[in-house]
């Protein structure tokens, strides 16, 4: 047990009792508000936030937990009808009765996130002046403003204090603003594979992802006709992310140089490689699923976001966090690195505050949290109850 551990473990669920048990149920749906004020000082009106729920809110709506999503995610964290598939919703295995998520006692929440493309209002949109979509006169969205309009999704819900907020990768900076934000609305927090702020690396690494689509000719600075567009420079740009989403060991290990069984695209070239049609394989799925517009919109927020924005030192930013926080690192994770989340939680513990790290052993690389379903698991669950 490392020293944070030690240092922090008395300080965790001195009140956090498990909420009464209550009826479980699915809903699917979204809520439109009259407007949002975003950080830049434009006022988007209206905006429409899709969301999913699992569980029920008990009376004293003191049982919710919010999931935050990651890049390319949305809304459907569970899927009621395939619960024990980990492809039917992105943290399926961690949810539902006697899961670390219980829904036998928890309100789970999930929303797409504000700027998104699956149901929440983002590019995709049809912009209230012409009915056509936002496209580029969409407004610059930030991490802040995800959270904030999540905060008023909850207040719709009539709840004003979360039992727990969670999330990974982009999700995770979701889960740490919201300590930072409205420090007095949130009882405990999940930062997965996340930190204060994305590193230079990761920075120039979606810098080049962004460059693929603007320099993709269907891409017509932003204006490709619904369900047309970047098709191949949102394809290059989920290939170059998707390998920072793993590790040199975790590909070795799956792929090596193995060839290919389909035939090369390029025969000039030579054979087809297990690994390059991996790649492309997932990048198809992407393109068919997501709008490029907004992968340009959400990745410029995940690499704009710092912590400490507006917000004094680092120390003067993590003393006010009043959540207990438990920062889960990834081993093998080069996009967040582990000793960027521990440090987090050092942080946290420095500025006075209560905070875990806790570290998942694994080849899957920054995609741990979203395969690791034991470890995950046993991570959460004592963290929960």
């Amino acid at each position: 047990m490392s020293s944070l551990v030690e240092a922090t473990e008395s300080g965790f669920n001195e009140a956090a009792a498990m909420p009464e048990r209550v009826p479980r149920a699915q809903t699917a749906t979204a809520v439109t508000l009259d407007s949002l004020t975003l950080d830049s000082g434009e006022v988007l009106a209206p905006v429409t936030l899709a969301y999913e729920t699992w569980g029920r809110l008990a009376p004293a709506a003191d049982n919710a937990i919010l999931l935050c999503h990651a890049l390319t995610g949305s809304a459907h964290a569970r899927d009621a009808e395939l619960p024990d598939d980990p492809r039917a919703g992105w943290w399926n295995p961690l949810i539902g009765p006697g899961r670390a998520f219980d829904t036998n006692y928890y309100f789970v929440i999930c929303s797409n996130v504000l700027g998104g493309c699956n149901g929440s209002t983002g590019p995709t949109s049809p912009h209230p002046a012409d009915d056509e979509p936002y496209r580029l006169r969409f407004p610059l969205v930030t991490v802040g403003d995800m959270v904030r309009a999540q905060h008023a999704l909850l207040h719709h819900l009539g709840i004003t204090r979360l039992a727990a907020v969670a999330g990974g990768s982009l999700g995770g900076m979701q889960a740490l603003e919201w300590t930072l934000a409205y420090p007095g609305d949130v009882a405990r927090a999940v930062v997965v594979g996340a930190s204060a702020q994305l590193s230079a690396q990761g920075l120039a690494i979606d810098d080049i992802g962004r460059q693929a689509i603007l320099s993709d000719p269907a891409w017509q600075d932003g204006s490709y006709a619904p369900g047309k567009g970047p098709a191949t420079g949102l394809g290059i740009a989920r290939m170059l992310a998707l390998l920072t989403y793993t590790s040199p060991a975790g590909l070795a290990e799956r792929f090596g140089r193995r060839a290919a069984t389909q035939p090369s695209t390029w025969p000039s070239f030579g054979p087809r490689l297990d690994v390059e049609t991996y790649l492309h394989h997932q990048a198809d799925k992407l393109v068919r699923r997501f709008d490029a517009n907004t992968y340009l919109y959400l990745s410029s927020a995940m690499d704009r976001y710092n912590a400490t924005d507006g917000r004094g030192s680092e120390a003067d930013t993590l003393a006010r966090v009043q959540a207990e926080v438990l920062a889960v690192g990834i081993s093998s994770d080069w996009l967040f690195p582990a000793a960027h989340v521990r440090a987090l939680a050092e942080g946290i513990v420095a500025a006075g505050g209560r905070a875990r790290y806790v570290e998942v052993q694994s080849l899957n690389g920054h995609d741990a949290f979203l395969k690791d379903w034991d470890q995950m698991e046993a991570i959460l669950r004592p963290f929960l109850v």
